[in-house]
């Protein structure tokens, strides 16, 4: 299996594609190099503080040697949306296997298991668990219910037919616009696009739910004026993100005199 599958409950099927091992490989090196730098600072640190007391030094020496590669997973992918250095850089992301959010339990899971994944050395344990694994899941990522997929590189579509040239009144907040396109990523802006594109194939009820969930998520992300996005139904808001994200410059078009889109 090489695509995690997501049916929401309005009966969406979204694929996104699951991280191969070396790319993951490739990844957590990265992020090693980076906690083995911050180590040796540790050790420079705690160096100095054992010209006052030697126990206490080593003692809080090994407390953060052991507690800053778990710290780290744990803050990086929560506060990156399950990123970490390393992952951002190959465009990988942990997510939830069922097409939840995250949760900060997930994470401290995912991370604390680590060490058993490690064993018995090099990540072996780890390494043959996502080779037999469906979803290329490690042990902490079998027990906190995550998945690590790969960030499809997306060409932008030719979306004249679906968003046309109406006016997009988020365009009025260039600095909010830049930062929206900063925060969401790749297969955030895919299942968007998709719910647009397959819109009209959706029982009106599931299609309320389903642009009611995206729209929360994109607002959550960036706060728009009040008298802009509470203007906006959740499905206008979502083409405006969509817009916003595969159409960086606006479509020449003069904004009507009382436009509400």
């Amino acid at each position: 299996m090489t695509h995690l599958r997501i049916r929401t409950p309005e009966g969406v099927e979204f694929t996104l594609p699951i991280a191969g091992p070396v790319s993951r490989a490739l990844a957590y090196l990265l992020d090693f190099l980076l906690v083995v730098a911050v180590d040796a600072l540790l050790i420079f640190l705690f160096s100095l503080l054992s010209l006052i007391s030697r126990d206490l030094s080593e003692a809080l020496l090994q407390i953060g040697l052991f507690a800053l590669p778990i710290v780290y997973g744990v803050l990086s992918e929560w506060l990156w949306r399950g990123q970490t250095v390393g992952k951002r850089a190959f465009q990988l992301r942990v997510v939830d296997a069922e097409g939840l959010k995250l949760r900060p339990s997930q994470l401290i899971l995912r991370n604390l298991l680590r060490a058993v994944d490690f064993l018995p050395v090099f990540y072996l344990v780890g390494g043959i668990t996502t080779l037999l694994n469906r979803k290329g899941q490690r042990l902490g990522d079998l027990a906190a219910g995550t998945v690590v997929i790969r960030i499809p590189r997306l060409a932008s579509p030719d979306l004249e037919s679906l968003l046309g040239s109406r006016f997009n009144s988020l365009r009025t907040q260039p600095h909010l616009a830049a930062r929206l396109r900063q925060r969401i990523h790749a297969a955030e802006a895919a299942i968007a696009l998709q719910a647009l594109l397959r819109r009209d194939d959706l029982e009106p009820t599931a299609r309320i739910a389903l642009f009611r969930s995206l729209a929360d998520d994109f607002r959550a992300q960036v706060a728009f004026p009040p008298d802009i996005a509470e203007s906006l139904t959740d499905e206008q808001f979502v083409r405006n993100v969509v817009d916003l994200l595969y159409r960086p410059k606006a479509p020449a078009t003069t904004p009507p005199v009382q436009a509400q889109a």
